[in-house]
């Protein structure tokens, strides 16, 4: 019991964590608009109408 105690201690402080993590690069994106449409072009493959993607995938 005191081992998963500590597990979920340890568990809690690392999503703690990522949730500053994660509101800090919110409040960066909606401050920044080149930093915006840099996060929203390479996470969701967005383009401005006249631009073409191409996505190179890696074979191992």
């Amino acid at each position: 019991m005191n081992s998963q105690y500590n597990a979920q201690l340890n568990e809690k402080e690392y999503y703690e964590q990522k949730i500053l993590e994660v509101k800090a690069e919110q409040e960066a994106l909606l401050k920044d608009k080149v930093k915006l449409e840099k996060f929203a072009r390479e996470h969701y493959l967005m383009k401005k109408p006249t631009e073409d993607i191409y996505i190179l995938v890696e074979e191992e």
